[in-house]
């Protein structure tokens, strides 16, 4: 995929995600969390390449300039959005799937302080609320919810509300904030 089409399906995921945004310009310039994101795609590229200094200082500067740190050995996937952004931290280990939805405050942390997999695995269409806690290496299934400041410190299946300290997994209900936030498929190309 060209990195014009790749950006531009971020702006859409940003627009799809957030009723307050206005334009596509907008979102570019003034979203903290579309920014970080994008960053972290040319430090991870560079940390794949071994230019690990070069990965954790563009990493910091990012951090300084939006208050969201990820850093440079995550894999994210496509078309994940990080509402709000500010006091975010995602873990070297850690994977995201596609089309996750994020808000501020979440923290994916590792609980090992070893040089293996340490931080969480979150599945694709999942939905992180503000202050949630994911720590270690845990599998969150696809189409998961996880509520605002949950602390899960256990796997969860696909289809799985996560609430609490420390989570309890549940069944999603039809209650539950729609994980599938990309069902139009003109959004998916």
């Amino acid at each position: 995929m060209s990195l014009i089409r790749r950006l531009a399906e971020d702006l859409r995921a940003a627009r799809r995600h957030d009723p307050a945004a206005r334009s596509a310009v907008e979102i570019a310039v003034v979203y903290s969390g579309l920014h970080a994101v994008w960053a972290h795609r040319l430090q991870h590229a560079l940390w794949r390449r071994g230019a690990r200094f070069p990965a954790r200082l563009l990493a910091q500067l990012t951090r300084f300039l939006t208050g969201i740190e990820i850093h440079p050995g995550a894999r994210i996937g496509r078309r994940f959005f990080i509402d709000h952004g500010m006091g975010v931290v995602i873990g070297e280990t850690a994977e995201i799937g596609d089309d996750v939805l994020m808000y501020h405050g979440v923290t994916l942390g590792g609980t090992k302080s070893a040089r293996v997999k340490r931080h969480p695995t979150v599945g694709s269409r999942v939905v992180i609320g503000a202050g949630a806690k994911l720590l270690g290496d845990i599998e969150i299934g696809d189409d998961c919810v996880i509520g605002a400041n949950a602390v899960v410190v256990r796997s969860a299946p696909p289809n799985s509300r996560l609430v609490g300290v420390p989570a309890r997994v549940e069944p999603r209900t039809p209650a539950d904030p729609e994980p599938g936030f990309f069902s139009d498929p003109a959004l998916l190309t």
